[in-house]
């Protein structure tokens, strides 16, 4: 969490427009969703991919490594979902019998995980372009020059500060812990961890109680004023993502058309 702050700082793209950002994002998002097919996932993939590394110089291991964190539940989603029960072993490409039925992997089942993977693959591929390239703050500002409920913003404000309070109570318990030797074995380790575990939360909740009174002590209202650097918006800005997404639509519905919907 704290690398993706520091990455969006650091960003090229950090002085773009945050709502530009925002628009190229959710609307090449919603075309993924839409489209449902393998190519202009993978095409949306790589485009994020690119666009975050060359524009934005995030380094490419470390957006490769956050691609790989929802892979493994990606993985175990699909298998499920290409996995069948049939009596009927014809439709399997792979199957073993079991107690007079089949269990297997079909063709049409595994044409639908495939597609789900790189769908799900692009979706979160346009969430890490615009996480790793606006920082937080830009990001709320932007949110409420679109008119979104003020509630909704101030919570994720505060949210994402205890995120943060989260991150660093851990890490002091854990140091602790390791000062005493509290990993040096497998029983330990398990003793210390359920003892994390088990205080982890009250003393997050204690350290975000407290800075919440601070706050209210400097006059917190309900409204987190912070200082915004104005960045003005073009409509030349929002360009590319009119572009890229028009030429997937039009994409999609010709293959649908004349290919059957075979990409």
């Amino acid at each position: 969490m704290i690398n993706i702050d520091k990455y969006a700082y650091a960003s090229k793209l950090h002085q773009k427009n945050s709502i530009e950002k925002i628009a190229f994002a959710f609307i090449t998002l919603c075309v993924c969703l839409w489209a449902n097919s393998i190519l202009p996932s993978l095409v949306i993939l790589l485009v994020m991919t690119w666009v975050s590394v060359r524009k934005g110089g995030i380094p490419l291991p470390f957006f490769l490594k956050l691609l790989l964190l929802p892979m493994s539940f990606l993985i175990l989603g699909v298998l499920m979902i290409a996995f069948q029960i049939s009596n009927d072993p014809q439709q399997f490409v792979l199957s073993v019998p079991v107690f007079g039925t089949f269990l297997g992997f079909s063709k049409a089942g595994m044409e639908t995980a495939v597609r789900l993977f790189f769908r799900a693959l692009g979706a979160v591929s346009c969430l890490y372009y615009l996480s790793l390239n606006t920082p937080m703050v830009d990001l709320l500002s932007a949110l409420r020059k679109l008119k979104c409920p003020k509630l909704l913003v101030e919570l994720m404000s505060l949210i994402y500060r205890f995120i943060f309070i989260l991150t660093e109570t851990t890490e002091t318990m854990v140091t602790a812990q390791n000062s005493r030797l509290g990993y040096s074995g497998l029983k330990a380790g398990y003793h210390s961890l359920g003892a994390l575990a088990a205080t982890l939360f009250i003393r997050a909740y204690k350290r975000s109680d407290q800075i919440y009174t601070a706050m209210e002590a400097r006059g917190y209202d309900g409204d987190i004023i912070v200082l915004e650097e104005a960045v003005p918006y073009s409509w030349k800005g929002f360009l590319p993502a009119v572009l890229l997404n028009a030429f997937l639509i039009v994409s999609v519905l010709l293959a649908r058309q004349y290919l059957g919907g075979l990409l």
